[in-house]
């Protein structure tokens, strides 16, 4: 029988950067994923990326091991020798049976988020869930699974504080940002045009005109970007950006790139005269050199500092976190009564066609002759006697087979 196990790294063992290595480029993650399932011999696949961990939802008959773990590192990190493997590989989490079940029902619910309360994960994992469905990557045992713990989500944030005032690491970005806006206008350089960098700018532009410039790998969607937010900008590819020759006041950064994308040397260039500026990179792994920030005229925002911010929000929210938990044990009870009906229907999705045989045998060999004395009339008849028993034959069984399974599952 197939169970739910999951492989994660998180920022609980993890680094950024080092989960950074697990991030698939996005024109690529099928393809990899596809190999990947193959290679290693995985029934169902769902693959869960975000800026503070990479988890891997697997499907599988044989438990895995960090024998499986390491095999899955090596395939994905093929072209980059890891000196520190083992060290990875042990602290990589494998996750197994009821764990599983409750990891991903947390992860989703926020609880086990970078910042509690977040609600972008909940979109985080449907989207991530219907990319690997509509490419075959996962089935029916991954489906009622999300189901399950989409529905966990939602009553978790309904049922709870647990969302009041919920502290994404934008906004927690944005608010330490925020102490130096003042109510004149600023200068702001931006690296990137995603779906982060989206999020930043919605915040710094409301009620509030910036002067801004862009640089992207794809000017098409830093113009996408503007024109969406409706905001004023000057716009050139990331190429171009170590030729800035205007002042600036902030740098707000976010790209899926894997290396450095403003080094020291380049920041130095970009700004010759020194002047007090501030550094908001929300990439993973990061997009400004860490050596940028030993400069006294820069103040310096990264995913890691804000981590620390998010360990005192968990501590404020501890009793939060306890109904949420009481909530959540409710619902693994609620999933594994689905996915035993489940369970059931998969083991007789077969019976339907084999009574539909046995009918077809019937009226073609075993009455035929008979049949072939009797009007019309009877003719019907007889099929509609047919077609009542069958229904009857199929759905009586698994309606009690699913009283049985209720009353074992409620004991």
């Amino acid at each position: 029988m197939n169970t739910i196990q999951i492989i994660a790294f998180t920022h609980r063992q993890f680094n950024f950067d080092e989960i950074g290595l697990f991030h698939i480029d996005d024109k690529q993650r099928i393809g990899v994923l596809t190999n990947l399932k193959t290679n290693l011999d995985i029934d169902e696949l769902m693959y869960l990326s975000t800026c503070n961990r990479v988890e891997f939802i697997i499907s599988h008959k044989k438990k895995i091991t960090k024998t499986f773990v390491e095999k899955l590192i090596k395939y994905l990190l093929a072209d980059q020798l890891l000196p520190n493997l083992k060290d990875i590989v042990d602290r990589a989490e494998i996750i197994n049976n009821r764990a599983a079940v409750h990891h991903i029902f947390s992860v989703a619910s926020s609880i086990d988020s970078l910042v509690v309360g977040e609600r972008e994960i909940i979109t985080q994992v449907r989207k991530a869930f219907e990319e690997c469905r509509e490419n075959n990557l996962c089935g029916d045992i991954i489906r009622v699974l999300v189901q399950s713990t989409i529905s966990t989500a939602k009553k978790v944030y309904t049922e709870s504080n647990i969302g009041t005032r919920p502290v994404s690491i934008v906004s927690l970005a944005f608010l330490e940002l925020k102490k130096y806006i003042s109510k004149k206008s600023k200068k702001i350089l931006v690296i990137g045009a995603g779906k982060t960098v989206t999020s930043m700018l919605k915040f710094v532009s409301k009620n509030q005109q910036h002067n801004y410039t862009i640089y992207n790998r794809s000017t098409e969607k830093a113009y996408k970007l503007v024109e969406d937010l409706n905001i004023d900008a000057d716009i050139y590819p990331l190429t171009e950006l170590a030729n800035h020759n205007s002042k600036f006041d902030f740098i707000i950064s976010c790209t899926s790139s894997k290396e450095i994308v403003l080094t020291l040397e380049k920041f130095q260039k970009i700004n010759p005269d020194n002047t007090k500026s501030i550094i908001v990179d929300l990439a993973v792994p990061n997009d400004c050199d860490v050596k940028i920030s030993k400069n006294q005229n820069v103040k310096f925002i990264n995913v890691d500092q804000l981590k620390v911010r998010a360990e005192e929000n968990l501590q404020a929210r501890a009793e939060e976190i306890k109904r949420c938990l009481d909530i959540i044990d409710r619902q693994i009870l609620k999933y594994y009564i689905s996915e035993k009906e489940r369970n059931l229907l998969r083991a007789l999705s077969s019976v339907p066609k084999s009574i539909k045989g046995i009918r077809q045998k019937a009226f073609r060999e075993v009455f035929a002759k008979e049949l072939e004395t009797l009007d019309p009339g009877a003719i019907e008849l007889v099929n509609s006697m047919v077609d009542y028993i069958e229904k009857k034959y199929i759905s009586v069984p698994m309606k009690m087979a699913k009283e049985i399974l209720l009353k074992e599952t409620t004991k």
